[in-house]
């Protein structure tokens, strides 16, 4: 995904005049996080806090979020599992093995 801030933020020209009518919105963000999300790609961000940027913005979330679907890395044969598994036909489903948290093996049954 790509992150689309300053674009979509017409008319501001300043991190910290957004900064400012996030907080009257009672988004109050710090102004390193602040710095992130106006210069660079953010690492996370709360559906909430996306919420009330697109509020302010008056912009919808497809506008702050550009898909990039040629950044996904797909091993040989991805497209022949997806066309099966989008098709509904298929052999038997993948099995699921759960792991420990502390990273060890389970025993086999």
């Amino acid at each position: 995904m790509k992150w689309n801030l300053r674009l979509t933020a017409r008319g501001i020209w300043k991190a910290s005049e957004l900064q400012r009518m996030l907080a009257e919105h009672g988004l109050v963000i710090s102004a390193g996080k602040m710095s992130g999300l106006w210069s660079g790609q953010p690492a996370s961000i709360k559906l909430d806090d996306l919420d009330i940027i697109c509020g302010v913005l008056g912009c919808e979330i497809g506008d702050l979020l550009i898909p990039e679907p040629g950044k996904a890395k797909r091993q040989p044969g991805d497209e022949q599992t997806l066309a099966v598994n989008a098709a509904g036909a298929g052999g038997p489903a993948a099995t699921v093995t759960p792991k420990r948290r502390d990273g060890r093996s389970l025993p086999r049954a």
